[in-house]
């Protein structure tokens, strides 16, 4: 009896994982302008999912509702894009997934770099860290940046001489300065030589390459210029240039020291050369090139040191930018909207059967 009870109790339970499997491929939407493409549940999700967690909080039902609307027009545009031959290059995504991971980071990083850096930190595979900030897996969140890239490609393409008059006026400029003006500051700042030299293979090979690199800029054997001319050589075996150091806990955490030891740092005079720092996958040593003392920023100032970018000019571009980007967000809409006709879009889910598959 009890053995009967158990298994009517696990034939419930994959009735269940059946039904739920079956509720998730369910079609909400066939978009089919230039080729039939459909929208599942499962698809509606993890799009949810990646709002979810930029937001902080769940989504309501007329949420989702929008996020599936959303999901229709950037079909609409990218199938538009398609039939007027736009494409994207993978190679493009590619480098826009690393940019935007290196301005994240403060520093560029291959996926490679970012993989281990991931799992040094979080013990986390890159894929489960992805679903963990924005809710996506790597591949999911590059078929959504190349999406996103082809919907502004062909906007771009579409209303390109309206988009060059998007921009801001002096008077929008100024009054961003003003109203950020705390923002628009230098903390105190050293300009570093850095020098990395890679274990590999061969930890030990590496710590002597590193110990005799350090010991030849230290007794002037060679020059900071000799070596940034060497790293750049095709054999060369390690990486050497300079870098821009702010006093703050976020560049501690970059170089991976405490930050009682970058203050340390700041006490360093020009010229100064550090032994050589065992890292987990190299060794590493640097040399004080420049200190900048922290100063408040007005409009006609560089924004950052030895850079030719004013105040000014940065938020011009910023501006610019954010403009051009609701004006193409906006622009995006409006080219969807015309092409939401029956022929092109079916909606296969609606009303009363749309709320109750869409209340997870």
């Amino acid at each position: 009896m009890k053995m009967k009870r158990l298994t009517l109790a696990l034939v419930a339970m994959l009735s269940a994982v059946m039904v739920f499997a079956q509720s998730d491929l369910q079609v909400l939407a066939v978009v089919k302008l230039n080729k039939n493409e459909s929208i599942t549940v499962k698809q509606l999700k993890t799009r949810v999912d990646a709002y979810q967690k930029q937001r902080g909080s769940p989504l309501s039902v007329d949420d989702k509702k929008k996020v599936l609307e959303a999901m229709i027009q950037e079909k609409l545009v990218t199938q538009a894009a398609a039939k007027a031959g736009i494409s994207i290059p993978e190679s493009m995504v590619e480098q826009y997934f690393l940019q935007s991971i290196s301005q994240s980071l403060g520093r560029n990083m291959t996926e490679q770099e970012f993989e281990q850096l991931v799992k040094e930190q979080t013990n986390l595979s890159l894929d489960e860290y992805m679903r963990q900030q924005v809710g996506m897996s790597v591949a999911d969140y590059k078929a959504y940046l190349k999406n996103q890239l082809i919907v502004q490609q062909y906007i771009v393409s579409q209303k390109q001489n309206e988009l060059q008059g998007v921009s801001p006026s002096d008077e929008e400029i100024r009054a961003f300065y003003e109203l950020n003006k705390p923002s628009f500051v230098w903390t105190d700042m050293i300009k570093l030589f850095l020098v990395i030299i890679p274990k590999n293979t061969d930890a030990e090979v590496a710590r002597i390459k590193a110990n005799t690199l350090n010991s030849d800029l230290k007794n002037k054997k060679t020059t900071v210029n000799q070596l940034t001319v060497d790293s750049k050589k095709p054999n060369a075996d390690f990486q050497a240039g300079d870098i821009l150091v702010n006093k703050s806990q976020q560049s501690a955490v970059q170089l991976g020291v405490s930050y009682a030891e970058l203050l340390e740092l700041f006490k360093k005079e020009k010229n100064f050369i550090s032994d050589v720092a065992e890292q987990e996958s190299n060794f590493q040593f640097f040399t004080v090139i420049k200190k900048f003392d922290a100063k408040m920023l007005e409009l006609s100032d560089v924004v950052q040191p030895e850079t030719t970018i004013t105040v000014y000019d940065y938020i011009k571009n910023s501006l610019s930018q954010q403009k051009q980007m609701e004006y193409l967000s906006t622009a995006a809409t409006e080219i969807a909207t015309t092409l939401d006709t029956n022929s092109n879009v079916e909606r296969k889910k609606q009303n009363a059967d749309l709320d109750k598959l869409l209340n997870w």
